[in-house]
């Protein structure tokens, strides 16, 4: 009786095995309510059993050979669930998900398909035939998958028809990327484009030129392998052969065509590169026959089996050479490390990939690490009884992270990009929804959304806390920076020389070119002064022309000095118009110098006067007669105007101002005269500096004049102001730019230009338009007798105290003599120095002679 129950069960045990799929539901792998489903595909088995070589019968057969990979993948998107579910992105909302296990063939992914987009709530599972799917509701909303190339596009296919989201994490193809053909595919991996350009990159700069190529022949591996081979030909790498593989492991000529293509690698014994484009399953079966060969070789990995725990933990597969792939980004995996090691405790009723685990972990228990991953795969599980449920915990307890170990970091990442992409699609939509209804939106509404709303042009994405790629926070591009596109991770720099953007630009603007222009406030009160000071030029030499034979013009030096004077001060009003306007090379050159030159003739002019006013009221004999030697007007107003011209022909010789762009400034193009040597600009000025101040001396000693015809206290007051403008001149200039640079140099020349224009000539006109009655020969000489007088009561009390002090009367009579003897005539010599005529000196009442010999 015994025995009979034994049979029996193994008889139950071996039927179960052999069919698994008698109603639809037996079909899914792993399901959990909730009011928004979400379907998954992975391939957790590695290939159906079949005894045929073709199918005799249309029925789904059973899959074997156990993949952990993938059972960690369809983990990893139960845990992403999970963690949406206790977030508040979905709030009082549940994900629900069915999973189905392709088995890594098409035609389980199109009967898990089938079941997809059969409708909602329907008992009999059918799927309806309809013109407008528009409102049509199927029994997922989306779709998380598949891995392989291959299964993605029939499945995409089939999609398309209700424009249902699908979201992979490893197909990678280039082909899935035409939004004609594949319109409702997704993916959170980079296409085949990307990849096939970076391994010919890597080939290309290790010096490699004679490879080999192994693919599948399905789409995937023939797309790959015509993308390999232009990139190829375009680094100038030569493919020795190509090897194509039969795409499924199924397939009964997979073992003669692994030995064909390793006889082929034998036979090219010069190629030492070889890279692949397979699946993890085909890999491992190509390695380990390769290394029962001794072949040894550098093997170029594709992102499929790069870091595939089952091809890393072949024994001794340091034997074959070398490995170098190209891999997914990673991301945070603590939180799924966290799920793994309490998987023990999750329940399995509905998650049959987890109840077969247990069953095989339990039954390869005695198996060391390295060979568990094997053992599972291969272990048949018609040899599994049911009374291990006890020893089950127990075990996942004391080796809770052989999981994590084979855990691939990369399509982890993927999945959980894919899941969060469309929990916060899906949250998007849910705003203004009540999606705990199941007819809240149709599938076809998810694909506009993202995990992060669209980064508008003007916008880039930055990274968030969040380890999904996919989750950006948008922030606008600073200022001369741009973005012409949605999305884009990164602002393009405008050409800081001639084009500006301000911040959230979508383009880049042409910088203006500003200079001071004519049509310029500033520049029109700059320019109405100076016309002003012109003016008064004018004016002034009007009224010296009318009153030539005056005292008070033949005091200022006379008609042709004035009119010398007053031309430079014309001159310069005149040149702060080469300021304004668009610069040119020929104002740059003439502004500065007609501006230096004219100025120096004027300073020179005043300088020539004021040692004439010391040479007057000088009572020194020894300074009198060096001011006699040194006092030639001509050579002297020449030779100081001669120096500055030389350093200024000196300056447009060697370094000559030119035309220059300014581009320092964030949003225009300053167009300004670049002077070309500060040296020689400084020089200029400081020159000019050097006169003013030995003018400003003189002028000071002579300032003592008579009142009316006082020019020396007016002299050293325009001197002063000239000092104060310069220097502030400076640090003005220094620290100013932009278009109003030329302006400062305008305000100064105006200021200095009207400082000495004022106190030179309005003085003058001032006595002659208003003063008239002392403005006349006798009215003057009474001035300069009363003066000298004046000077020569203190020079006798000043000898008187000498003589007081030293007890030495010669010497104060001697001090006298030698003055009386320098001058005799004191009156005489002033009016002499003045213009006014000897005849008219000695026609001085005899009176006043006699008043001012006495006081002498």
């Amino acid at each position: 009786m015994a025995l009979l129950i034994i049979v029996i069960t193994c008889f139950v045990i071996i039927l179960d095995t052999s069919q698994s799929c008698h109603t639809p539901d037996d079909f899914v792998a792993i399901t959990s309510p909730g009011h928004i489903m979400i379907g998954g595909l992975f391939a957790i088995h590695e290939k159906m059993l079949s005894s045929d070589d073709h199918p005799r019968r249309p029925q789904i057969q059973k899959c074997v050979g156990f993949e952990i990979s993938a059972f960690l993948q369809a983990l990893a998107m139960i845990h992403s669930i999970e963690v949406i579910n206790n977030s508040t992105l979905l709030s009082g909302v549940k994900l629900g998900y069915e999973i189905y296990d392709t088995c890594t063939e098409v035609t389980a992914a199109v009967a898990a398909t089938l079941r997809f987009l059969s409708k909602f709530n329907c008992s009999r599972e059918t799927v309806t035939f309809q013109c407008d799917y528009s409102s049509y509701m199927p029994r997922v909303k989306a779709v998380i998958g598949a891995g392989y190339s291959e299964i993605s596009m029939a499945v995409s296919r089939m999609l398309n028809l209700q424009l249902m989201p699908q979201v992979s994490y490893e197909s990678t193809a280039e082909i899935l990327s035409d939004k004609i053909r594949f319109p409702s595919f997704l993916r959170t991996v980079p296409s085949d484009f990307y990849q096939t350009k970076a391994m010919a990159h890597l080939i290309q700069q290790s010096g490699w030129n004679w490879i080999g190529l192994i693919t599948t022949d399905d789409d995937y591996g023939r797309l790959a392998l015509n993308t390999f081979a232009i990139q190829a030909a375009a680094n100038n790498v030569c493919i020795a052969f190509k090897e194509v593989l039969p795409a499924f492991l199924s397939d009964s000529t997979i073992e003669v065509r692994i030995n064909q293509t390793l006889e082929k690698i034998i036979a090219e014994a010069q190629v030492n590169v070889i890279v692949v484009f397979l699946r993890k399953f085909h890999v491992f079966n190509l390695f380990t026959k390769a290394m029962e060969r001794n072949i040894n070789k550098i093997w170029i990995a594709s992102d499929n089996w790069s870091t595939a725990t089952k091809i890393i933990t072949i024994p001794n597969i340091k034997k074959l050479g070398k490995v170098v792939g190209f891999t997914f980004r990673r991301g945070n995996m603590s939180s799924f490390h966290s799920f793994l090691q309490t998987l023990h405790r999750y329940p399995n009723d509905n998650n049959k990939p987890l109840h077969e685990f247990a069953m095989l972990f339990s039954a390869c228990k005695h198996v060391k690490d390295g060979d568990l991953s094997q053992c599972i795969s291969n272990y048949s599980q018609t040899a599994l009884t049911h009374d291990t449920t006890k020893t089950v915990e127990n075990q996942f307890f004391m080796r809770n992270d052989f999981l994590w170990h084979y855990t691939e970091p990369g399509l982890i990442h993927s999945i959980e990009l894919a899941v969060f992409a469309l929990g916060h699609a899906i949250g998007d939509l849910c705003q203004a929804r009540d999606c705990q209804k199941p007819n809240a939106f149709q599938p076809w509404e998810q694909i506009l959304s993202k995990c992060s709303k669209e980064c508008s042009p003007g916008q880039m994405k930055k990274a968030t806390g969040s380890q999904h790629m996919c989750c950006y926070d948008c922030v606008s591009c600073p200022e001369n920076h741009y973005s012409n596109q949605t999305d884009m991770d990164h602002c393009l720099l405008c050409n800081n020389e001639t084009h500006w953007a301000p911040v959230r630009s979508t383009v880049c603007f042409e910088k203006e070119v500003e200079y001071l222009d004519w049509n310029d406030s500033l520049a029109l009160l700059l320019i109405a002064l100076s016309l002003l000071g012109i003016a008064f030029v004018l004016a002034i030499g009007i009224i010296f022309t009318r009153n030539l034979n005056t005292p008070v013009v033949k005091s200022s030096g006379g008609l042709a000095v004035c009119y010398v004077m007053l031309t430079c001060h014309a001159l310069n009003f005149a040149s702060t118009g080469l300021f304004i306007g668009e610069p040119q090379d020929f104002a740059c050159k003439t502004r500065q110098t007609l501006f230096g030159v004219s100025f120096t003739l004027c300073v020179s002019c005043i300088l020539m006067k004021s040692l004439k006013i010391l040479l007057a009221f000088s009572f020194d004999p020894k300074l009198k007669t060096f001011l006699k030697c040194l006092y030639r007007p001509v050579p002297i107003v020449l030779t100081c105007t001669g120096i500055q011209v030389v350093i200024c022909t000196l300056w447009l010789v060697l370094a000559a101002p030119v035309v220059e762009e300014n581009i320092t400034l964030p949003r225009v193009i300053i167009l300004e005269c670049e002077e070309g040597s500060v040296l020689a600009f400084g020089t200029m000025l400081g020159y000019i500096a050097v006169l003013a101040f030995l003018c400003f001396v003189f002028a000071f000693k002579g300032r003592k004049l008579p009142e009316n015809y006082n020019e020396a206290k007016f002299l050293t007051f325009g001197m002063l102001i000239y000092f104060i403008a310069w220097i502030i001149f400076i640090p003005v200039y220094a620290t100013t730019f932009g278009k109003y640079l030329p302006a400062v140099e305008i305000i100064v020349i105006l200021i200095s230009n009207y400082g000495i224009l004022c106190c030179t000539f309005f003085p003058k006109c001032y006595v002659i338009l208003y003063k008239q009655k002392t403005n006349t020969k006798s009215a003057f000489l009474q001035m300069v007798y009363n003066y000298s007088s004046h000077s020569a009561n203190n020079l006798a009390l000043s000898h008187v105290s000498l003589d007081t002090t030293n007890h030495d009367t010669a010497v104060t009579n001697l001090s006298h003599n030698d003055k009386a003897a320098a001058c005799p005539n004191s009156n005489h010599c002033l009016a002499q120095v003045f213009g006014i005529g000897g005849e008219n000196a000695t026609n001085v009442p005899k009176t006043l002679h006699q008043k001012r010999s006495s006081s002498i």
